[in-house]
């Protein structure tokens, strides 16, 4: 059986992605909002996974939205 090749980032690379700590990272994981694999003491955070909660959590703002803010 073949499987497809699926990219895997780390706590610190999806961290620098979302411009976060490595905390807030660990802390949705463990609160389950981002799914992750765990490997030996280390977390690895699916691609798919990423876009998932990057495309439930984020909202655009409008013109005039981001003119009140």
């Amino acid at each position: 059986m073949k499987r497809d090749r699926q990219q895997f980032y780390t706590v610190a690379e999806v961290a620098e992605t979302m411009r976060v700590s490595g905390m807030t990272i660990y802390r949705l994981i463990r609160a389950g909002e981002l799914r992750a694999l765990r490997v030996g003491h280390s977390y690895r955070v699916p691609e798919e996974a990423l876009n998932e909660y990057l495309d439930s959590t984020a909202q655009f703002l409008t013109n005039e939205q981001a003119e009140g803010a």
